[in-house]
């Protein structure tokens, strides 16, 4: 369905074929070093670039109210995607699909504020890189369901940057992800945001009388108040875009760097963020690669978030594992287009509901799999946005319309077929229209294929999941390595199935944080030298130290 063999893709597909995708996995650890020691391998930095809660409400992407002209920029020297998507409409199940490259209702990742527990054979991709020899840096969010181990990044915290790497020769993998766009930031108190919108130039400031309001929400002051300091945030935002290019640029990197530019899923507003409709998951995606990707393109072709972990790693000459759900979208191994993308909501905070969807370039289609509850189901942290204030209000005044009052319906149909080419809105249900019928049919097909070969873990009770992952609720703990020191040369091991091992040398000073490297074949040390060992396992607890002495 996506371009790639699926295989040994679940929890749920025995002890055996686990085992033979830690094989392939440990074969892609050493498939590329060879490549690299054999010089075969040009291998360009890569920046990403991520916004928070942002759809492509961008001046590149035709929209006449945005000022953007830091990110319009990058578009006009890269490659623009038009039917990019999320498969989750919210950040941590979104960022879980991202790092593993994996849907995270196929891994246990699904539930808003989860702590997963991933096949044994799933690693965070950054660990593919850093054996290949980049320099993986984070800065600084991570939201991947699961602890992010030290085995995943060279430098993971507030101010990572690839100005940090010890080598500047070094090729690096750097994300830094702004959250100034975040939900919360459109509804924080009034003097922080005048002190925002006070740093932007006049003609910078939006206007909310100019602001248009999707058909969906009632047209008041106070939404278009919402709107306007949303594309405000986005404004200020693009100028920290254009810093970050011009650091690129000042310190000669731009032309041997690949810029990927995305927002990690729809806009922080009433049914847009959380959602699986088209405001909830279709994102900006624009991606800058000198010479390799032609100035102010656009590509219409589907593309999703699991992509970006094996186009990553094709990109740096990597292997790309068997069991990534994702295709590569870029470079000489760009695969075909895809026929279809998919999405899913699970539980959202303090809120259950199990949602559906698959998407064509044309037609959407969603299946409620628990009709019986509302859409305007109460979620604490969303109902403290005023746009969602002011729909409740309304609702209870009776002062909505037609289109307004269909998220306070109080059951929803189980299923909802849209032509987003013609209501792009997603507003009027075609599921009963004898026209599309075929279609509609043909999307069932699609969903119901995907969810079998993905094993969607959604209709089975968290809690039963929950006791799955940890019997008796009880976290495990990765077993500490095995350290064999033979003439200088230092083993290491962990009994723990899919367990990664990161090694330090010497002692840290105190204060410092210690500089742990991924450890992937023997390595050759000094006699005398200190060695300390972790293990870890996505879901996991880290393992305790190990510490040896070369003698």
């Amino acid at each position: 369905m996506n371009g790639r063999t699926m295989k040994f893709r679940t929890p749920n597909s025995g002890i055996v074929a686990t085992l033979l995708i830690l094989i392939l996995s440990a074969r892609c650890f050493t498939a590329e070093l060879s490549a690299r020691r054999d010089g075969l391998l040009k291998r360009p930095n890569i920046l990403w670039i991520s916004l928070e809660d942002i759809s492509p409400d961008l001046r590149c992407y035709g929209d006449a109210y945005a000022i953007t002209p830091h990110i319009d920029r990058l578009a006009q020297q890269g490659v623009l995607f038009t039917n990019a998507f999320s498969h989750s409409g919210v950040c941590a199940p979104t960022r879980s699909g991202i790092i593993t490259g994996m849907y995270p209702t196929t891994i246990g990742t699904h539930h808003m504020r989860a702590n997963g527990v991933p096949p044994a054979y799933v690693r965070c991709f950054t660990e593919y890189l850093r054996n290949a020899g980049y320099y993986c840096t984070n800065d600084a969010k991570t939201d991947y369901q699961f602890a992010a181990p030290i085995t995943a990044w060279d430098d993971n915290r507030r101010g990572a940057h690839w100005r940090n790497r010890p080598d500047s020769t070094s090729p690096f993998f750097c994300v830094i992800n702004l959250t100034s766009t975040h939900e919360s930031r459109i509804r924080q108190p009034e003097q922080a945001y005048q002190k925002l919108r006070a740093s932007l130039m006049p003609e910078q400031r939006h206007d909310p009388a100019a602001a248009l309001v999707p058909p969906y929400y009632p047209d008041t002051p106070l939404t278009r108040s919402d709107w306007a300091r949303y594309a405000d945030l986005i404004t200020f935002t693009d100028r920290r875009v254009g810093k970050i290019l011009q650091d690129l640029e000042e310190d000669g990197l731009a032309d041997e760097t690949v810029v990927f530019f995305w927002g990690d899923h729809g806009r922080g507003l009433p049914r847009a963020k959380r959602w699986i409709y088209d405001s909830g998951i279709r994102v900006p995606l624009i991606v800058r690669w000198p010479g390799h990707v032609p100035e102010g393109a656009r590509r219409d072709d589907l593309v999703c978030f699991l992509d970006l972990a094996p186009t990553a790693l094709a990109l740096a000459g990597v292997a790309v594992p068997e069991h990534f759900q994702g295709q590569v979208i870029l470079g000489p191994e760009r695969a075909k287009e895809r026929e279809f993308i998919f999405a899913a909501r699970d539980r959202m905070d303090e809120t259950r509901d199990i949602i559906r969807a698959v998407r064509d370039k044309r037609f959407k289609y969603i299946r409620n799999f628990m009709p019986e509850l509302p859409y305007a189901q109460t979620i604490d942290y969303m109902d403290q946005m005023p746009t969602m204030r002011e729909l409740r209000r309304l609702h209870e005044a009776g002062e909505l319309n037609e289109h307004q009052r269909l998220f306070f319906r109080d059951r929803k149909p189980v299923e909802e077929f849209y032509d987003t080419l013609a209501d792009p809105h997603e507003i009027r249900n075609l599921v009963a229209d004898p026209t599309f019928q075929p279609q509609l049919q043909r999307m069932r097909v699609a969903l119901d294929v995907w969810a079998r070969e993905t094993e969607d873990l959604g209709l089975i009770p968290e809690p039963i999941l929950d006791d799955r992952a940890r019997p008796e609720g009880r976290w495990r703990t990765t077993q500490t390595p095995q350290i064999v020191i033979q003439n200088g040369r230092v083993s290491i091991s962990c009994r723990t199935m899919g367990a990664s091992i990161a090694y330090a040398l010497g002692k840290p000073a105190p204060g410092q944080r210690s500089d742990w490297k991924l450890y992937s074949q023997p390595i050759a040390l000094p006699a005398d030298t200190r060695l300390r060992a972790r293990a870890c396992r996505l879901g996991y607890r880290d393992s305790p130290i190990a510490r040896a002495v070369v003698r």
